[in-house]
């Protein structure tokens, strides 16, 4: 398995610390474009819990880097733009957003989360363009190729959006993350190695592979609390990354074993909140 650590030191020559930033933007699926509610386990803020609440950018900045200087010893930077569709907004208003921070002398690459459905031409031509600079990775938000899970969570594309983007993204000379999220409603341990595969073959770079929590205030907490479902124990989700983690190949880099959210507003699973006892547990596993 290759971590972001061991590529970014490959690649980079040192570890990189992410910067996790708010652009100010929306989502089609809040904004009434699809929908108003969000996908059923995004937060208020839009899965960036660990933003910097938006405002002034290099404010946010300086304000991300002050929270990882004590663990940054020589390493470098990515600018995260983490909350909502990070490219829905007109291309003249991505360049103002994301030009002044790639440009930034303390930033190695330019990290974007976004929808495949939000990536119009003329956008990929832009991160083209940014990516001439430094580096740009943009991150996809697949989730689940199991088409039942997609309508449970309103994600509001079909799969071969996905697939599209990707190639799209490729042949602009992109690097693409795809985000997967284990332990959906109803999903099996072949439906989550179906999801996994998918991401493979459609020539995703790297992988996020993410613990399905629950946070207070979205509708997923809704059904939680109504008791439709379960979140995993933690062993059950070290067999789950057992399970995925041998179909992903080694050129193919793993950016995330799990995920914390925000321990105000976690409702389930509350082992998750441990991050350090849990990635422990994780790699003890599977060495």
């Amino acid at each position: 398995m290759t971590t972001m650590n061991d590529y970014c030191r490959r690649t980079f020559g040192k570890k990189l610390y992410k910067l996790s930033l708010d652009g100010g933007f929306t989502c089609p699926n809040r904004d009434g474009s699809l929908g108003v509610g969000g996908c059923m386990f995004c937060s208020a803020g839009g899965s960036g819990e660990f933003t910097g609440r938006g405002g002034d950018l290099d404010a946010q900045i300086e304000d991300a880097k002050r929270r990882v200087a004590a663990k940054n010893r020589d390493g470098g930077y990515i600018a995260y733009f983490q909350s909502f569709t990070n490219t829905y907004a007109p291309v003249e208003t991505l360049r103002e957003t994301f030009l002044p921070v790639i440009e930034r002398p303390e930033i190695d690459v330019l990290s974007v989360a976004t929808r495949p459905d939000c990536l119009e031409p003329e956008k990929v031509a832009l991160l083209r363009e940014l990516s001439a600079i430094k580096p740009v990775w943009v991150e996809l938000g697949l989730q689940t190729t199991k088409e039942e899970s997609a309508r449970y969570i309103r994600r509001g594309y079909g799969t071969p959006v996905y697939d599209d983007a990707v190639r799209r993204l490729k042949d602009a000379g992109l690097y693409v993350i795809t985000h997967v999220i284990l332990g959906l409603p109803g999903e099996t341990v072949a439906d989550m190695q179906a999801t996994v595969r998918h991401a493979v073959a459609a020539g995703t770079d790297g992988i996020k592979l993410q613990l399905l929590h629950v946070l207070r205030g979205t509708d997923l907490c809704a059904d939680f609390e109504a008791g439709k479902f379960q979140t995993m124990s933690l062993d059950e989700y070290v067999a789950v990354l057992k399970a995925v983690l041998p179909l992903i190949p080694d050129d193919v880099t793993v950016h995330r074993l799990t995920g914390d959210g925000d321990k105000k507003t976690l409702v389930s699973p509350l082992w998750s909140g441990d991050k350090k006892r849990v990635l422990n547990r994780i790699r003890r596993e599977l060495e």
